[in-house]
């Protein structure tokens, strides 16, 4: 095994993922000899640390849209020598397993970044056994609260008020209430019994630093332009966090989120 492998098989915990997930790890319930479904698998955490303290009884599934993320999960598995696990390509509104074959399902952050929501959360209800816990991670609306109310002092001070309606827009296509999920989740045909809210903080030098950190590049930016296609106001974005952080002596950003438990216990739709 090479030195660059050997580190590897340590990076594990992705920034941005790792406080959901140790929230659902906290909350999911490992039982002997189930199977265990992981909803848009990414980087292969928590799938295959649930694989691993789960032990060789019990087998987990991972499915992501990513081919990159298939790659990197089974190089993950080789080298961790992860037997009790298995990843596929795929999408979630359509998961090519049998009903009721799962005792457990958990989604980090997963099910919010699909393309039919309820249809992910019907095909859930069907592959879980009944009285099964699927565990559920999400981040919240007022994520990146403070770029946001920039970005919109600034659309609205241009005038710009259709814009502002599409940053809105933007905000809830991406990161939909505690209500909303409540609701997705009841009617799919589950119960609920809790929802734990929490959050974190990433703290920068300045505005920035922000937006050219590689991750807010890699996962937000493009779209953030995309709501006016004009760079000059981007950059007046910019210069306006950079004031604040000039004030503060750092820029924060928040990221709360919620983790619903929930168990399957009555019949879809009802």
């Amino acid at each position: 095994m090479t030195r660059l492998n050997q580190f590897l098989i340590y990076d594990e915990l992705p920034l941005w993922s790792a406080p959901f997930g140790l929230t659902l790890m906290d909350t999911l319930v490992l039982k002997p000899g189930i199977k265990i479904l992981d909803i848009g698998s990414g980087a292969g955490f928590p799938m295959l640390e649930i694989a691993e303290r789960a032990g060789k009884t019990s087998f987990v599934y991972g499915i992501d849209p990513s081919e990159d993320s298939i790659g990197m999960i089974t190089e993950k598995m080789r080298l961790k020598g992860i037997s009790n696990a298995s990843v596929i390509r795929g999408a979630a509104e359509d998961l090519p397993f049998s009903d009721c074959f799962f005792g457990l399902i958990v989604a980090n952050n997963g099910v919010n970044n699909v393309q039919d929501e309820g249809k992910v959360l019907a095909e859930c209800h069907r592959v879980l056994v009944p009285d099964g816990q699927m565990v559920l991670t999400m981040n919240l609306p007022h994520t990146f609260v403070e770029f946001y109310d920039v970005y919109d002092q600034v659309l609205l001070s241009r005038g710009l008020t259709e814009e502002s309606d599409r940053l809105r827009e933007h905000i809830f296509t991406k990161r939909k209430p505690v209500e909303y999920w409540k609701d997705k989740i009841l009617k799919a045909g589950f119960t609920i019994r809790s929802i734990n809210m929490d959050g974190f903080k990433m703290r920068f030098m300045n505005g920035t630093a922000f937006l050219e950190h590689s991750f807010i590049r890699r996962a937000f930016r493009r779209s953030w332009e995309e709501v006016t296609g004009d760079p000059g106001i981007f950059r007046d974005v910019e210069e306006q966090m950079n004031k604040i952080a000039s004030l503060n002596g750092e820029l924060t950003m928040s990221v709360p989120y919620a983790c619903f438990d929930c168990h399957k216990t009555e019949p879809a739709g009802s």
